[in-house]
C-alpha cells in the first residue's frame, strides 16, 4: 500500500497501544501524520519517531478546542483527508454504581469526541470537495461485554452505531466511515483496569491469551494499525459502515478454549 497521498489525524495518539499501532503503521505505508494528544508533551514526543508527522494539542471532548485544532491543520497541511478516532478513555465498574462524573467523563471521550471530531473533519472535506475516510476505534465489548464493563461497553456500541449512521449518511460525498474492533491490546495501563477484578494482572492476562482467543498470541498494537491502513487506503474503496474485530477471534467463540480442550 502507499498512502502518501493521505494527511492523516490520528487523536490521543501520545502514548502507548492502539494509537502508537496506528501511527506505526501508517508512517510505515507513507502517510502524513498529525498526532494528537491532550498533553502537548506526548504529542511532541510521539511525533519525533516518525519523518512526516506534526504534533498537535487538544482536548477532543471540547468543541472550541476541536475547532481550533482543525484551523491549525489548515494552516499547516491544507487539510486532512484521513481520520482515526482513537482517543478513549476505561472504566471498570459496575453501572449502578457509576457517578455521574465518571460516566460523563467517559462518554465525552469516547463517543462525543469521536462524533465532534468527525464531524469537523468532515466539513472541511466538504468545504473542499475532497473525498477521505474516517476509521473510528471501537472494542469487542461493543459485541460482548463483562461485569463491570456496561458503561464502556455501551459507548463503544454507540460508536459502532455512528459509524454506521454517517457511513450512510457521507456515502454520497465519497467519504467512508468504518470501524476497528480490538480484543486484548496490551498496554501497561491495562493492568490497573485489570486490578479491579484480578488479584494478579498478569496471570489474567496470561491466561485470557490461552483461552479466551482461537489463536493464543498476543494482539499486537500494529495489528490494529495495519487493519486501519488497509481501510484508509483504496483497497477497501467497496467497504464503508463495518466493524472489522481485530481480536485473534475472541468474538466467534462459543465457549473458551478450556471448555472442549
Amino acid at each position: 500500500m502507499n498512502l502518501s497521498h493521505l494527511n492523516v489525524l490520528i487523536t490521543g495518539a501520545g502514548g502507548t497501544g492502539v494509537g502508537h499501532g496506528v501511527c506505526e503503521a501508517l508512517a510505515h505505508f507513507g502517510a502524513t501524520l498529525i498526532i494528537n494528544d491532550i498533553d502537548s508533551a506526548k504529542a511532541e514526543k510521539a511525533a519525533a519517531k516518525y519523518p512526516k508527522a506534526i504534533p498537535i494539542a487538544a482536548d477532543i471532548s471540547k468543541e472550541e478546542e476541536v475547532k481550533r485544532m482543525f484551523a491549525t491543520i489548515e494552516e499547516q497541511v491544507g487539510f486532512v483527508n484521513g481520520l482515526v478516532n482513537n482517543a478513549g478513555v476505561g472504566l471498570s465498574k459496575e453501572a449502578h454504581e457509576v457517578t455521574a462524573t465518571e460516566f460523563d467523563r467517559l462518554y465525552s471521550i469516547d463517543i462525543r469526541a469521536v462524533w465532534l471530531v468527525s464531524k469537523y473533519f468532515t466539513n472541511q472535506l466538504l468545504a473542499k470537495e475532497k473525498s477521505g475516510s474516517i476509521v473510528n476505534i471501537s472494542s469487542v465489548h461493543a459485541f460482548g461485554t463483562h461485569a463491570k464493563f456496561a458503561i464502556y461497553a455501551s459507548a463503544k456500541s454507540a460508536v459502532e452505531g455512528l459509524t454506521r449512521g454517517m457511513a450512510y449518511e457521507l456515502g454520497k460525498h465519497n467519504i467512508r466511515v468504518n470501524a476497528i474492533g480490538p480484543g486484548y491490546v496490551h498496554a501497561e495501563q491495562n493492568f490497573d483496569l485489570i486490578k479491579t477484578w484480578a488479584d494478579d494482572p498478569q496471570e489474567w492476562v496470561d491466561y485470557f491469551i490461552q483461552n479466551y482467543q482461537v489463536s493464543p498470541e498476543f494482539i499486537q498494537p500494529v495489528d490494529c494499525g495495519n487493519t486501519a491502513a488497509f481501510l484508509l487506503s483504496g483497497l477497501s474503496r467497496s467497504i464503508t459502515g463495518q466493524t472489522i474485530y481485530v481480536d485473534r477471534g475472541t468474538t466467534i467463540m462459543l465457549m473458551n478454549r478450556g471448555f472442549t480442550e
